[in-house]
Formats: C-alpha cells, sequence, structure tokens
C-alpha cells in the first residue's frame, strides 16, 4: 500500500505510484455548448418578439404593409381629383362661320341650319377658302383663335365626330367650321348632348389608392 492511501481506503480507491483517484464524474462539454447555443436562441426569440410589439404599437406595421402592397404613393395636395364642372360658352355665345371644301353643293347651308337649330349663332356660310378648298380629308376642321381652344371649339367639337382643331392669328371671337371630304352628318342630337355634358364633367383623377 502507498504511503498515500488514507487507512482503511483500499480497492479502486487505492493509489497507486502518481495516479489520484477521481472523486466526480467527468463534466460532459457537448451538454455544455448545447445549453449555451439554446440559451442564445432563446435570448434572440425574446428580443425580436419585443421589437414586433414595438411596431405594431407605435404605428410602423401599418407604413411597412402599405409599402409592400405596390409601393403605393399618396398624391401631393395639388394632385387632388378635378371633379368641378369647366365653365364653358353656351351654343348661343358661339359664333360659327361654316365653309364647304367639298365638291357637293349646298353643304354649308344645309350644315349651318341645322346648328342654328341646335342654338349656335351662324356667321357667314359659303365655300372654303382657297388654301383649304377640296384640301381637306377628314370630316372637317375646326378653326379659331388661341382663346378658343379654351371654349368654343371644344364645344363645336361635341357637334362634328373626328373635326380637327387648329388656331390661326384672328382677333376675333368667332370659329369656322370648314367641311371635309368625309362629312355624311353631324353627331345626332342625343350624342352631342352626351358629349357637352362629359365635356363639362370631366371624370376625376385617380386618387392614388392601392
Amino acid at each position: 500500500m502507498s504511503m498515500l492511501t488514507p487507512p482503511g481506503m483500499g480497492g479502486k480507491y487505492r493509489i497507486k505510484g502518481d495516479a489520484y483517484p477521481r472523486m466526480r464524474r467527468p463534466r460532459n462539454r457537448g451538454r455544455l455548448v448545447l445549453a449555451l447555443v439554446g440559451a442564445v436562441l432563446a435570448l434572440g426569440v425574446i428580443g425580436w418578439g419585443t421589437i414586433q410589439l414595438i411596431d405594431v404599437f407605435g404605428g410602423h406595421s401599418g407604413a411597412k404593409a402599405a409599402t409592400a402592397k405596390g409601393n403605393c404613393k399618396t398624391p401631393p395636395a395639388s394632385a387632388a381629383p378635378q371633379a368641378q364642372a369647366q365653365a364653358l360658352p353656351k351654343p348661343a355665345q358661339i359664333t360659327v362661320n361654316v365653309y364647304n371644301a367639298t365638291p357637293r353643293g349646298g353643304l354649308a347651308k344645309s350644315v349651318a341650319d341645322e346648328l342654328k337649330k341646335r342654338g349656335f349663332a351662324i356667321g357667314k356660310v359659303g365655300n372654303a377658302p382657297e388654301e383649304y378648298d377640296k384640301k381637306v380629308p377628314g370630316n372637317g376642321i375646326l378653326l379659331g383663335n388661341p382663346a378658343a381652344t379654351r371654349g368654343p371649339l371644344s364645344v363645336l367639337g361635341t357637334q362634328l365626330k373626328g373635326a380637327q382643331q387648329k388656331i390661326d392669328t384672328r382677333d376675333t371671337p368667332d370659329v369656322d367650321l370648314i367641311i371635309g371630304t368625309t362629312f355624311g352628318a353631324l353627331n345626332t342630337p342625343q350624342d352631342a348632348t352626351t358629349a357637352l355634358a362629359a365635356l363639362a364633367k370631366p371624370a376625376p383623377a385617380p386618387s392614388g389608392k392601392c
């Protein structure tokens, strides 16, 4: 027996040479590592959940959701829908000169008579000037000064589908209707009234909602 062996101890606790008895089981390092990793993950989940709660009660989640749904943008105040009716002149306030640029005789007078029945004031009636005579391939041309584009030409345009609008240098408020070679007839009174109502109350602009 070694001198290092306490009295009364032997067997597996007997100390031989420089070997010392192990009084406890060796530590399991693998379990310790797994425990540490689990603790770190748990802390991460708790932290993430806290941030989400802050976002929800702070109103940030709604903003993120709006951004995710099509990256929707709110239009500026200046881009508000313009649903107000335009101030358009009445037919009686528009003087129309009717000119025939086709080879068909009497067309200018018949068109002028129909426009008069619909409330327009009639000015000159006859053949088209040389620069337009037999040189208007469409249904017709509406001609006036630059200011006429803000009302009179548009109102007159409701009477003739496909008419082209042009401006000239005249300094009078009257406008011209030059009848083209493909002209068949004016729009029906019902169609003209519908077009005029749409012109007075344009469809509202998009609100920018997703």
